[in-house]
This record gives structure tokens, C-alpha cells and sequence, in this order.
């Protein structure tokens, strides 16, 4: 284990022996850290936080940290982030509240930039990007593969779906469908996010299928109702398809359309 001599290592913490803490790094008494995870100079990590494989703390930022909701009153809540994720500096990473079912989960492979910023109860998919300045309020569920450009703000509650792109200083205050793309202060639908589907590796075939999708309920002028009627009959077959169909159905707060 290498630990710079003027790190600060709680005597509760438990970190695996492959593990590498940068100078002036701050770790609580109840922080588990698997193998081979890098903690830079001044970063502070603290809090019921758990950490998988291989992930990068850069200086200064602040995981497992308490969450800003002024319900809180120092409830034992968690932050749990998979292998092999990347903290740039000055990001924040809050644990859970007891109101929100304590724990805030960050999958596996995501970047989030300088200065980003996970609230208390988030639930981030694995390959998720926020770049600098980008916030996630509490509560926000993203699936895998959203991208939340520099700046952009996401509303508590809020869901985003998989493999979706929020643009760079856009406000989002309703859910973002999957593979859709989303601009603007007020967070307008644009499109769908065909580079992004084409990296994931998605086919020909189901991008033109996701077209369809995305024309019949954001072009076609349709009663959401109908217009997911129609999908089911029509694709409800295709796992892309069945897969936006599901998202749709269980939007609570609203769709941006």
C-alpha cells in the first residue's frame, strides 16, 4: 500500500494494500476501498463510502461526503460506486438521506469532470459522462451511457434514459427518454443521439427502428398513449424498442417532448 506519510487514514477505514493515497488526502473511519484505487493529493473521502476496482480521485475532490438537504440530520446514509470510475478535481460526490432510501450509487466506468457534482440519492448508470460543471440534483436516476454536457442541470426527481445527451448548458426539469438528445435552457428534444447509439455498438437496423420510435411519439402529434399503443404493436418485439416503451410508461414527473 502506498500512502503519502502526510495523508490522513482513519483507523476504520478499510483499504486493500494496492491501493495509492496522494499526499494531504483525507480518508473517514468508515471508507472501504477494493483493489488499486488512486486517491489524489487533498482529495477527501468520507462517509459510509464504498469504492469497487480501479477507480481515480483526483486532487481536491470530495466523495462520500454529507448530502446538501437541509432534512438531513447525519443519518447513517451510504455512497456506493462501482470499478473503475474517474473523479476529476473539485467534483462532489454526497451520500444518500434516510428520506431517499439512503444510498447514492455510481455504476462502473463513468468520467465525471471537474467540478460536476452527484447529489444525495442519485443512482448513475455504468459509462456515464458529466462534464465540468455538470450537476445531477438529488434523487436523478440516469441509465447507462447518459452524457450531461458542461454546465447542464438536471432537477431532482428527474430520470434520464440510457445513452442519452444532454447538451451543454441545458436545464433539464422532465425525463429524457432514451437515445434521445436534449438542448436548451428549457431542455427541448433535438433528436436522437445516432453517434452515440453507432459507439455503443448498436446496429443499422435498430437505429432506424429508435427513428421510427422517435417519430411516431415526438413527431407524429399522437396522445403519448396511443403513440406507445403503437409502438408495442408495431416494434414492442425489438429488446431497443420494448426498452423505450418501458421507459415511457413509467414517467411520473413528465415527458420532455
Amino acid at each position: 500500500m502506498a500512502i503519502h506519510p502526510t495523508a490522513i487514514v482513519s483507523a476504520g477505514a478499510e483499504i486493500d494494500p494496492s491501493c495509492e493515497i496522494g499526499p494531504y488526502a483525507v480518508i473517514g473511519p468508515r471508507v472501504k476501498m477494493g483493489p488499486r484505487n488512486t486517491v489524489g493529493a487533498h482529495a477527501v473521502l468520507d462517509g459510509d463510502t464504498t469504492l469497487g476496482a480501479e477507480n481515480r480521485i483526483f486532487p481536491h475532490a470530495a466523495v462520500g461526503t454529507e448530502p446538501q438537504d437541509l432534512k438531513y440530520r447525519g443519518e447513517r446514509t451510504q455512497l456506493v460506486m462501482g470499478d473503475r470510475n474517474v473523479v476529476r478535481e473539485f467534483a462532489t460526490v454526497h451520500t444518500g438521506t434516510a428520506q431517499g432510501g439512503g444510498v447514492t450509487r455510481v455504476g462502473s466506468g463513468c468520467l465525471l469532470m471537474a467540478t460536476s457534482h452527484v447529489a444525495h440519492d442519485v443512482h448513475l448508470g455504468d459509462r456515464c459522462i458529466l462534464a465540468n460543471c455538470a450537476v445531477l440534483a438529488g434523487h436523478v436516476k440516469t441509465e447507462e451511457g447518459a452524457i450531461f454536457g458542461g454546465l447542464s442541470a438536471v432537477q431532482q426527481f428527474t430520470r434520464v434514459g440510457r445513452l442519452a445527451y444532454v447538451g451543454g448548458l441545458s436545464g433539464v426539469n422532465m425525463d429524457v427518454a432514451p437515445y434521445l438528445m436534449v438542448s436548451g435552457a428549457r431542455g427541448e428534444v433535438v433528436g436522437i443521439n445516432v453517434v452515440g447509439l453507432q459507439r455503443a455498438g448498436y446496429t443499422e437496423e435498430q437505429v432506424g427502428r429508435i427513428k421510427e420510435a422517435y417519430r411516431i411519439v415526438f413527431r407524429a402529434k399522437l396522445p403519448l398513449a396511443e403513440a406507445v399503443a403503437q409502438l408495442k404493436a408495431e416494434m414492442g418485439q425489438h429488446a431497443e424498442v420494448a426498452h423505450f416503451v418501458r421507459f415511457l410508461e413509467s414517467a411520473e414527473r413528465g415527458l420532455l417532448r
